[in-house]
């Protein structure tokens, strides 16, 4: 068998697809890097495109042939030359009264719009490998740089297309890298809308390029010089693009001194360093940074060859970079997946693998779906939730019926069945790439059989009448063809003597041929034994004696005798006479004869001629098969999503979660919510209630549901907690589960930011706050009205002054955007900013709320909720029993109000700290927190404590009256025993 895969040899590398690696004579140029092909003479090279027709391939080599090499700098409005007029022009120029002079100006108007419209282009750069992908986009109306972080993409592409179709970009570029079907789809887009599309050398997609590339914006090298910094993007520019700026003298130079400020090249970069988290996870995202390198330095291209200066980096106009919103899912960061535990990677159990599982998150809660298709679009999902109502509805409404009692049954058996489905578009591709193994064939069987079940079952679910997916099912699954296509391969393949063979064999009873030659393999053996025989009578004895007559594929018939040792001294191999040498082995020799000849003729290469034959028909059956390999992929995408809605109703039937309703508003009312999460680890957990409401900031009356003032955009939580169910409730409400609450109305959230958990590294030039505050400037900067931002003791990372300074800062900025205000979420212990007045709790609109605490001491009935303050009485003197007579109980209940009390002296007491150092600090607390430290300065000394300070300073005079030189007859115990004061048979006082 090895002799017959050695023959038949590989396909040939010119029936394979490749896609040529574009580069010309200036791919070494670090700073332009030619296009896909260029113009230069002889030495240009041929560039083979992967195009779906000869027409395309050719339409785009023409297309960026032109494009090729730099453009020549035209020629600036002021150095354009006068043609030469001759008289009788110049005399038509004199009637027409200086005509040609504005004629000319009018061409050089022409030529100078002319040279600077590529700059006016929307530019895209996309990077794809192995799944994941990048973007980057440049808006040149208003000079930002949006950015798409690193994000996995489905097999087809749908991400990709809804940022083409948002964006509508005039250029795109992406790496001679990427992956075939993604520059594919590229391509198509803009062919299909116009635009420019281009294959960049790999090189220019490098992430660590794309961060020099950054770091040499002035965004980022150069700190603002105004108040408003980072907050104020759009203060040079309008919607349209026209500059505002005032072109005083005196602010022309204000400007260019505050521009020039940071000349230093290190403090430049160190700023950049620093700063660049603010726009973006550039350690996280390096295909990301990839995209932006290439952009950047398509842009400083595009403006070398206009009439601009070549300024580099630095002189592109980049007012801000962000990210990129989309329209239709919602944008969830890399910090907040994590801070949420939306997703949870652990090591492996044994410390020799390095692979990881998924541990406690929300992926795992929701993760019981049977296909590996299932399990990739639940991941894709949670990363990405939907904003479409409809589409919400429709999975809502599914879920329902699913986990309708009288449906239990039929769902659990669709469940099974859907077990039985395997990767198909991995075993489709391995069909029609003719690299099929037995286990691809089967599971191409299994597929037929289990989605004809699927079909069968779903047609017993009870209220399955106008449930989308079922619908979507009903119309994918050709079950007749499904089956038709099954039955054929079961009836063809021969699964028993395909494993044996380790190949692909047919049934007896297909071919007549076949079946005659494999009746003939089967009895080789006999024929070889009476050949052999016969040919013994014709030989020397001591020949005849060992001969035996072989047969390999591909090499024929042969004789076969031990090897001698003559042989095995390198003389010539000579056995019979017409006997023709043809290879040896360790052991034997083996030869051609006449008679191995004529079998040749005859009997044949039966193996190879039963393999070709075999393959002639598995041949036939695979193109039979492909003509649906479309509709089999389609009917896989509708069963993933099917096992996904199967794997949520499941999770929601078994934690008790219930549906939300989805509305327009822009609101979030939850009644009695759980932390899907921690209510796992739990025997018991207190659920609670929440409402907010996005646009409810400083002077907006936005429209509540019940017309309550109780609707708030911030809602303030002191005390402990478990901050970030409510964002886990939108999440999962977003993908199409039901949430674990009693209830809940929630409208629709375009962005979820998080300030909770900080990624510290020691790759990161960054501290732990300098992180936080990097995590706060990015939801600032994004966010909308529609957003939701969780903020988890954010400040604590400083100086308690400052970062209670900074959190109160960063609350009156949001609230202040009025109309525009997000959704916060709020958890903080710096208690000072209620007892300064730093926030307003009378006048801004912020919902205050704790969580309740129940001391118990020798009274058992002695209790408090904690709270100093409440929205109907500022002057409420609720104060615990002292620290030490009782025991502190968390009930993690939320009640309306502050608690201005961290209950750090009953933990301290709880904890064994002697009671004399509790009181104490308590007491110096409470009147720090009054601003009345300085009675500490004031307070009289009991008479215990003066009598023991009187004591102290009577020793430390007879201390000093001892003269230590003077050591003559001196008893060292008792000057000390007079020293302290003490007599004979007493002890000291002290």
């Amino acid at each position: 068998m090895f002799t017959e895969a050695r023959a038949r040899g590989k396909p040939s590398s010119n029936n394979t697809r490749k896609r040529a690696n574009p580069r010309t004579r200036g791919d070494d140029d670090d700073g332009a890097a030619s296009d896909s092909t260029t113009n230069a003479g002889p030495d240009r090279k041929k560039v083979h495109w992967k195009s779906k027709s000869t027409a395309t391939a050719a339409s785009l080599t023409a297309e960026t042939s032109t494009r090729g090499k730099r453009a020549p700098r035209a020629p600036s409005r002021s150095s354009i030359a006068r043609p030469t007029t001759t008289g009788t022009e110049q005399g038509s120029t004199t009637v027409d009264g200086g005509g040609s002079d504005s004629e000319e100006e009018e061409r050089s108007e022409d030529e100078e719009d002319e040279s600077s419209v590529n700059l006016d282009k929307t530019c895209l750069a996309a990077f794809c490998l192995h799944g994941r992908v990048a973007f980057a986009h440049y808006d040149p109306l208003k000079g930002i740089l949006h950015v798409l972080e690193d994000t996995q993409e489905t097999g087809h592409f749908d991400l990709t297309r809804m940022l083409l179709e948002q964006v509508t970009p005039d250029y795109a570029l992406t790496s001679s890298k990427s992956d075939d079907e993604f520059i594919d789809a590229l391509r198509d887009h803009m062919d299909s809308t116009g635009g420019t599309f281009q294959i960049r050398p790999f090189k220019e997609f490098n992430p660590k390029r794309g961060k020099e590339r950054l770091y040499a914006l002035s965004r980022l090298s150069q700190l603002p010089c105004n108040g408003d910094g980072d907050m104020n993007i759009d203060s040079d520019s309008n919607v349209g693009g026209e500059s505002t700026v005032s072109r005083n003298a005196y602010d022309f130079m204000r400007r260019s001194r505050a521009s020039n400020a940071g000349g230093d090249p290190t403090t430049q970069r160190w700023n950049a360093l620093t700063r660049l988290a603010n726009f973006a996870n550039a350690e996280g995202s390096p295909y990301c940074m990839a995209s932006v390198g290439a952009l950047l330095d398509h842009l400083v291209r595009e403006r070398a060859a206009s009439d601009y200066d070549d300024d580099g980096i630095p002189g592109l106009d980049v007012k801000d970079i962000q990210l990129l919103a989309l329209d239709q899912v919602m944008h969830i960061n890399s910090d907040a997946l994590l801070s949420l535990q939306v997703f949870e990677s652990e090591s492996h159990a044994s410390m020799h693998s390095d692979k990881t599982k998924e541990g406690l998150s929300l992926y795992g809660i929701l993760n019981n779906t049977k296909t590996t298709l299932g399990r990739s679009l639940l991941r894709t999902w949670l990363l990405r939730p939907s904003l479409s109502l409809s589409t919400l509805r429709a999975r809502h409404d599914a879920l329902g019926c699913f986990n309708r009692a009288e449906n239990i049954v039929t769902v659990n058996s669709v469940h099974a069945h859907l077990k039985g489905i395997k990767n198909m578009p991995r075993v489709m591709k391995a069909l029609e790439s003719g690299k099929a193994r037995l286990s691809d064939w089967q599971g191409f069987v299994k597929f037929a059989f289990h989605t004809t079940m699927i079909y069968d079952c779903l047609s017993e679910l009870h209220g399955a009448h106008g449930v989308e997916i079922v619908r979507k099912v009903n119309d994918a699954l050709d079950v007749a063809t499904f089956k038709q296509c099954g039955i054929s391969v079961d009836e063809i393949i021969d699964w028993e003597e395909s494993a044996n063979a380790d190949r692909i064999c047919v049934r007896r009873h297909i071919d007549e041929e076949l079946d005659n030659r494999k009746h003939t393999y089967s009895g080789i053996d006999s024929v070889l034994s009476i050949v052999a025989e016969q040919i013994s009578e014709t030989v020397p004895e001591h020949i005849a004696l060992s001969l035996n007559v072989v047969y390999f594929p591909q090499l024929g018939y042969l004789i076969c005798v031990p090897m001698r040792p003559e042989w095995e001294n390198g003389q010539s191999i000579e056995a019979v006479d017409g006997w023709t040498f043809q290879f040896l082995s360790d052991l034997h020799v083996y030869f051609k004869s006449q008679e191995m000849h004529e079998m040749d003729k005859y009997v044949g290469d039966l193996h190879s001629m039963i393999v070709d034959r075999e393959l002639e028909i598995i041949q036939d059956l695979l193109e039979k098969v492909i003509e649906y390999s479309e509709t089999m992929m389609e009917a896989c995408d509708v069963c993933a999503e099917l096992d996904v809605l199967l794997a949520m109703a499941q999770a929601s039937r078994m934690n008790g979660y219930v549906r939300p309703e989805m509305v327009d508003e822009n609101i979030i009312e939850i009644v009695r919510g759980r932390h899907p999460l921690h209510e796992l680890l739990l025997d018991a957990f207190v659920s609670n209630d929440a409402r907010l409401i996005g646009g409810a900031g400083m002077g907006a009356n936005p429209d509540t549901p019940d017309n309550s003032e109780d609707w708030n955009s911030v809602l303030l939580c002191t005390g402990a907690n478990a901050c970030g169910k409510i964002a886990l409730i939108q999440i999962m409400a977003q993908v199409g589960c039901f949430v674990p609450a009693e209830s809940a109305v929630l409208g629709i959230v375009d962005k979820i930011f998080t300030r909770v958990a900080t990624r510290e590294s020691v790759s990161k030039a960054q501290s732990a706050f300098m992180i936080d505050l990097n995590q706060v400037s990015l939801a600032i900067r994004n966010c909308t009205a529609r957003s939701l931002i969780v903020l988890d003791e954010f400040g604590k990372g400083t100086l308690s002054t400052d970062g209670a300074g900074l959190f109160c800062g960063v609350l009156k900025h949001l609230l202040a955007r009025g109309s525009r205000c997000p959704k916060v979420l709020v958890a903080t212990h710096f208690h000072d900013v209620f007892t300064d007045e730093l926030l307003d709790v009378d006048h801004w609109p912020i919902t205050f709320c704790h969580m309740q605490v129940m001391f118990t001491g020798a009274n058992p009935t002695s209790t408090t909720d904690g709270s100093d303050y409440d929205m109907t009485s500022q002057t409420r003197e609720s104060v615990p029993p002292g620290p030490g007579k009782e025991k502190i109980t968390y009930l993690y209940r939320v009640a309306k109000g502050l608690s201005l009390r961290s209950h750090a002296a009953q933990c301290a007491a709880i904890f064994g700290i002697p009671m004399p150092i509790v009181e104490r600090a308590q007491h110096v607390s409470n009147l720090i927190s009054k601003h009345e430290i300085v009675e500490l300065m004031d307070e009289e000394m009991t008479e215990e404590e003066m009598a023991d300070l009187a004591e102290a300073e009577a020793i430390c005079k007879r201390f000093l009256e001892w003269d230590l030189e003077d050591r003559a007859g001196l008893d060292v115990k008792a000057k000390l025993k007079w020293v302290l004061g003490v007599q004979d048979g007493q002890g000291s006082s002290k």
